[in-house]
């Protein structure tokens, strides 16, 4: 899987742990909250690792779905051709 890159984000894969643990660091004392493009990489990262799964299940969703019609079909082979010989 390939892995979003910033100065500003986190490195490896993300967990509910991991997210949970972010910390961003706070504005100068003259503003209030936290820095814009802090905010912005973090989200940015987000939404890239929920797309990337969201890629992945579809890929593995439509996997699954080819393997079990494979088997549906061989096992009507084998169904069949069992019966065929009586």
């Amino acid at each position: 899987m390939a892995v979003y890159r910033s100065r500003h984000a986190l490195t490896g894969p993300l967990t509910p742990g991991r997210i949970e643990a972010v910390e961003l660091p706070m504005t100068s004392r003259l503003r209030r909250g936290y820095r814009i493009e802090d905010v912005d990489a973090v989200l940015h990262r987000f939404a890239y690792e929920l797309a990337e799964r969201s890629r992945q299940l579809r890929l593995a969703t439509a996997e699954n779905r080819r393997i079990k019609t494979a088997l549906r079909n061989w096992q009507s082979e084998m169904f069949n051709a069992g019966n065929s010989t009586d």
